[in-house]
């Protein structure tokens, strides 16, 4: 187990896909009832917390008039409550597309075969398809300088599908701990490795949580933390970084299994050349990315780590 977590540390490679679109959105053609996008020929994006701000809203808007534009049917978004519940929707055809990161197209890949097919990639650069997972804590915090400093504390993990606010970090404690004998079930109960620990719903939520001093360590993505400062929704200040993560591969746009060939390429094909700035600055979270092609191999070492960390 050491082993594996260790070559996921060192060779994790990332990428971003794309979600999906519903066959039934043609004017021409009858809708089939096995349709992502149902018999309403409505195209559906799920979005989780993380990207459902109010300060992303215009730029996901801006992405689904110009999507309505080339698919020519009406496409809305939803929030989900957490990623679970993006997988349920696409699993269920109540969502066609979606963005998520790779713990979570994971799973969704095992439950309802959902498929990635484009990711976020810092100017578009494959090689800088990745990002990290950190663990902060209060920059007040004396007691708190180091991973191996974290036993007993309180934390509060993002979302039990979150990759760089759960899967990984979970990884990184256990490798920092080598003589805990720990596993998931322990590092998430309370009282047996943390005084207490819990899920905070979102990033956002997670750092607003230790800035307050309401819990002592959170994990969150790099490019998240970045953002939040970068809008000045916490100072640089406020947090230190305790822990860095090896590279992770970035989130994806996915679509649903009853997603066709021509409609997945005709997607692929216009994110790919999307270039609306707005969109990746408030809703990707990172000012020079762009979407490039990916598929489920980008992904396999995410698989694996998952499969390890929760012995399926």
């Amino acid at each position: 187990m050491k082993k594996n977590i260790k070559r996921y540390i060192c060779a994790i490679t990332a990428a971003m896909c794309i979600s999906a679109f519903a066959t039934g959105c043609s004017d021409t053609a009858e809708p089939k009832a096995s349709s992502a996008g149902g018999e309403d020929g409505v195209f559906t994006i799920a979005y989780a917390p993380n990207e459902s701000t109010d300060q992303s809203t215009d730029a996901r808007n801006g992405l689904a008039k110009d999507l309505e534009e080339l698919l020519g049917c009406e496409v809305e978004e939803i929030q989900a409550s957490d990623y679970n519940a993006i997988i349920e929707a696409l699993r269920t055809g109540k969502a066609d597309m979606a963005y998520m990161g790779a713990l979570a197209l994971a799973l969704g890949s095992e439950r309802s075969e959902i498929e990635p097919i484009v990711m976020n990639a810092e100017d578009g650069d494959r090689e800088k398809a990745v990002y990290h997972s950190v663990l902060i804590t209060s920059s007040s915090n004396s007691e708190i300088n180091s991973i191996n400093d974290i036993k007993g504390k309180t934390m509060a993990f993002v979302d039990p599908d979150s990759t760089s606010g759960n899967l990984v970090p979970t990884a990184e404690i256990m490798k920092a701990f080598p003589d805990e004998d720990l596993n998931s079930e322990k590092l998430h109960t309370n009282g047996d490795f943390f005084e207490a620990v819990s899920f905070s719903g979102s990033h956002q939520a997670g750092l607003q949580a230790v800035i307050k001093g309401d819990v002592d360590v959170v994990p969150i993505s790099d490019q998240i933390l970045a953002s939040e400062i970068s809008k000045g929704s916490a100072n640089e200040g406020d947090v230190k970084i305790i822990h860095q993560s090896g590279a992770i591969p970035a989130e994806a746009m996915v679509v649903a299994k009853s997603v066709d060939d021509e409609t997945r390429k005709k997607l692929t094909d216009f994110l790919v050349a999307y270039d609306n700035q707005a969109y990746f600055t408030d809703v990707i979270k990172k000012d020079n990315a762009r979407f490039i092609a990916c598929s489920i191999d980008d992904y396999k070492d995410i698989i694996e780590l998952n499969n390890i960390i929760n012995n399926e």
